[in-house]
């Protein structure tokens, strides 16, 4: 179920948006990542990603994400870590900060696939570095 959009603006002004990245690495070692359209991070190459739906399992959210973003079918995903960030810009262009927390998961494709973009990416590639500035930690284990 999607959010209407007069309710998601305040959700973001209150809570922490629970997303999943997905990095996809294909067999030459290489990672998809798409040029982002929209805020926030538009115009930077980023991995494929976005909110979890309610009632939607973590790895039913990874796997609707790459098909809506990119057109892939994905099966097998293995969960990596998190990433949270806090961002000065939200999909609204208003002044609120959007703070979200993505589970990560990865997958590999057997080969370079060709994508097919949604409105969100004006563009994709595949690229030897994940960008710079995403920081994955992983999960740990105290039990």
């Amino acid at each position: 179920m999607i959010i209407p959009i007069e309710y998601y603006k305040k959700i973001v002004e209150v809570l922490p948006i629970l997303c999943v990245d997905v990095i996809i690495k294909n067999g030459e070692g290489e990672y998809l990542l798409i040029k982002r359209a929209n805020e926030p991070l538009k115009g930077q190459w980023w991995v494929i990603g976005g909110r979890v739906l309610k009632g939607e399992s973590l790895e039913q959210a990874a796997k609707r994400k790459v098909k809506e973003e990119v057109g892939l079918e994905i099966d097998n995903v293995q969960s990596m870590g998190y990433y949270e960030d806090s961002l000065e810009t939200n999909p609204f262009c208003s002044a609120i900060p959007l703070h979200s927390i993505s589970i990560v998961f990865s997958t590999i494709i057997e080969n370079k696939k060709m994508v097919t973009l949604d409105h969100q990416s004006s563009d994709w590639k595949y690229s030897k570095e994940l960008p710079t500035d995403y920081f994955i930690k992983p999960f740990h284990n105290n039990l």
